[in-house]
């Protein structure tokens, strides 16, 4: 485990904020100025018609609208919260000052992120979680394994929790909540970690047409139009299943395809992997086995124990897990989950083993290099056939 007590926090975030910067004008700001047919207007917009919108007292009509406000980080009604204040995912990364404790309301990806950061930093965290796990759509088995990690990083995980409110007393924040029977904790900050709300309020959609729906998500069709079929939404302020940035960013372009060019694109989110950025990662893509048994009435799968991959021996990193899903009379594989050190970076492989419908025996036959990490998957496949204790080495 590292511990990074010593180290500068307050420094550690003024380079992430100039780091932020530094790739939002060459991603975001110089690109959009290399478009010459494109104009910028900074101000607030809403609608003021079916295909008309209202921005700094000035009236815009276009043929096609595309919606992409975001979200904001969700406030849970907890009486006092907002007296007492609280950081949110935003404002975190903004903080210089690192806090000698801190509650973390939410395990969700965000949350599990942050409880890590700020343990490693040497603050203690306390993570307050609703519901009975951490990453409750993650496959079980390795959110329980993630959450062991954390615990043995000092990290203090309290499930079923229901917060009720929150107070100051002098310098400390008090939060009042609900776990067999009352029970209260002092930190010196909360952040806020239980999701996110689209960005909806204000942009008076009704008069659009644009429906939303018990969650203030824009409704979309799989093309991404709304109930408006000229006006679009994405990215985190519409009702798709996955609010990831390279979501976002493949449905912004899918609908400026499907808009002007009738393309009759969408995208398959079975084909997307998520990644948890905490240490080891957090990552999967397809079927989890839950949803597998759910919808397709029938499943197999196995779980691997990272430490018989030669690599994790080898950098010392036996902790992790990975958990493949198959479909049992095709041998398709369909899901691929792991927790690992860098498994964002193989996690992508799995993209075409579901996408080209490849077989166990597929993903045998192949050579991959070793010693590296990805192996994982080769012998997790191997693991449906036999004991892969007893195998040699690049079998």
């Amino acid at each position: 485990m590292l511990k990074v007590k010593n180290f500068a926090f307050e420094k550690a975030v003024e380079n992430e904020i100039n780091l932020v910067k530094e790739l939002r004008k060459e991603k975001y700001e110089d690109v959009l100025k290399s478009f010459k047919n494109i104009e910028f207007i900074e101000g607030k917009a809403k609608f003021i018609g079916e295909n008309e919108i209202e921005v700094n007292n000035q009236n815009f009509q276009a043929e096609k609208i595309i919606i992409a406000t975001g979200s904001t980080a969700n406030v849970p009604p907890i009486e006092g919260i907002e007296k007492v204040g609280y950081l949110t995912h935003i404002s975190a990364l903004k903080n210089k000052n690192l806090p000698s404790s801190i509650a973390i309301i939410g395990a969700g990806p965000l949350g599990l992120e942050f409880s890590q950061i700020y343990a490693r930093f040497g603050s203690k965290v306390i993570i307050l979680q609703r519901g009975d796990s951490i990453f409750p759509p993650g496959e079980k088995e390795l959110t329980q394994r993630l959450k062991e990690i954390l615990e043995k990083e000092g990290i203090e995980i309290k499930l079923n929790v229901e917060v009720k409110s929150a107070r100051k007393e002098k310098n400390k924040k008090i939060i009042k909540f609900l776990l067999n029977g009352k029970e209260e904790i002092s930190v010196d900050e909360i952040l806020l970690a239980a999701g996110k709300t689209p960005n909806t309020d204000d942009l008076d959609l009704e008069k659009a047409n644009v429906k939303v729906n018990e969650k203030k998500a824009i409704i979309t069709n799989e093309f991404l139009q709304t109930t408006n079929p000229n006006i679009y939404a994405v990215g985190d302020v519409n009702d798709k299943p996955l609010r990831l940035e390279t979501t976002a960013a493949r449905e912004g372009t899918i609908a400026v395809l499907n808009a002007f060019q009738k393309a009759n694109l969408k995208i398959d989110y079975n084909l997307v992997p998520y990644t948890i950025f905490t240490d080891p990662e957090l990552t999967g893509i397809g079927f989890t086995e839950e949803r597998q048994i759910k919808e397709m009435k029938i499943c197999a799968c196995r779980i691997l124990e990272l430490k018989f991959v030669p690599k994790v021996r080898i950098i010392n990193r036996t902790e992790g897990l990975i958990k493949m899903l198959i479909h049992p009379k095709t041998k398709e594989i369909t899901g691929v989950h792991l927790l690992a050190p860098m498994a964002s970076e193989i996690i992508n492989q799995a993209i075409w083993l579901i996408k080209n419908k490849n077989t166990l025996d597929d993903l045998i036959s192949s050579t991959p290099v070793f010693p590296t990490l990805s192996e994982a998957f080769k012998i997790c496949a191997l693991s449906f056939y036999k004991d892969v204790t007893k195998i040699s080495c690049c079998i």
